[in-house]
């Protein structure tokens, strides 16, 4: 489904409002539905080019670390993304890795041979509401199909690796927004993309506004009052450069998104956020003994800041806006915001 429109802060909108505005960023689905396997991969490449060999700088934040994300020492510690970023569910974490791979090393003869090995990263949230998590239903060629299907153009809601998430209690899945921001007369574009799977119905808040409890009056089967036990995964891309350390700062304000729409990031959920610039690449193999390169100065970063959060919360909204009213396995209702947003805003 399309976005729909929302005022979130002040700052401009990039020209589709999604974290493919940054330039070179792709993102890929695989869906699956098959009777109660409801599920799915999302992938998100940095760039087209050959990731192992081309290294972006990267970082991640644990805002709350109950969950099973592949990949995080390795980018904790050498802050460089070689690989694409897939999203899937929590026992398709191996799949995920299965595929980013294989496919990386189809394009990479040399890893294992005459070069090291590769650091796949794979973000997961838990779909069993929805999805037969049992099934086991992800495969390697799942998430090669998501990998090699990355396009600027993308779906959002119960999509990939969104298909069985559920948020706030209503339908969650992929979202993404976009913020256009300028520093030293020059644009620079910040870009989100989430996967949705978390929060209470009675704490959702839309542009500082609740609408949980009043959108609890209006279902007739609402969901019943349980601990806030899911997840978010929260991607941040840009062309702004940045180091590393400052990428985990900015990362850090992915939580003020968060807690806008409502979330007090449970004690079970697993809040993850990793992010990347694209404004320059690290060869794998560079013989230089030092570089040098621009960075943006500490004293600037407060409007990336505040870009960066209100496209998160965005984000957050647009993953429950574009996704369909769906039925769980127990053959309760997981409404659609979409069904109510022009009711209670």
């Amino acid at each position: 489904m399309k976005a729909i429109d929302l005022t979130i802060g002040s700052l401009k909108k990039g020209k589709t409002n999604t974290i493919t505005d940054v330039e070179g960023v792709k993102v890929g689905h695989t869906t699956i539905r098959q009777n109660e396997v409801q599920t799915g991969v999302t992938a998100v490449l940095p760039h087209s080019q050959n990731l192992f060999q081309n290294k972006v700088a990267g970082a991640i934040y644990t805002i709350n670390g109950f969950g099973k994300t592949a990949g995080s020492i390795q980018l904790e510690e050498l802050g460089t993304i070689e690989t694409p970023i897939v999203l899937t569910n929590t026992l398709a974490v191996g799949a995920g890795l299965q595929g980013i791979i294989e496919y990386t090393l189809s394009q990479n003869p040399d890893i294992g041979r005459t070069t090291g090995t590769v650091n796949a990263i794979v973000g997961e949230c838990n779909d069993m509401l929805i999805n037969d998590i049992r099934s086991i239903s992800v495969t390697k060629e799942h998430v090669i199909n998501a990998i090699e299907s990355a396009s600027y153009q993308f779906e959002q809601g119960a999509v990939g690796a969104g298909t069985g998430m559920v948020c706030f209690g209503l339908k969650g899945g992929i979202g993404s927004s976009s913020r256009i921001i300028t520093l030293g007369n020059r644009n620079f574009t910040i870009g989100t993309l989430v996967l949705t799977n978390f929060g209470r119905l009675e704490h959702l808040t839309i542009a500082g506004k609740n609408v949980g409890y009043q959108l609890k009056e209006k279902l007739q089967n609402p969901p019943v009052h349980e601990d806030d036990k899911g997840s978010i995964i929260i991607i941040v891309a840009t062309d702004l450069p940045l180091n590393e350390r400052q990428l985990k700062r900015v990362l850090k304000r992915t939580s003020v998104g968060l807690a806008k729409t409502g979330s007090y990031i449970g004690h079970g959920s697993g809040d993850i956020a990793l992010g990347f610039t694209t404004a320059h690449k690290i060869a794998h193999e560079d013989p230089a003994i030092f570089s040098s390169q621009e960075t943006l100065q500490d004293h600037a970063l407060d409007l990336v800041f505040e870009a960066t959060a209100d496209a998160t919360e965005e984000a957050i909204l647009q993953s429950m806006l574009a996704a369909d009213t769906t039925n769980s396995r127990n053959n309760q209702k997981i409404y659609s915001l979409r069904s109510f947003i022009h009711d209670i805003l």
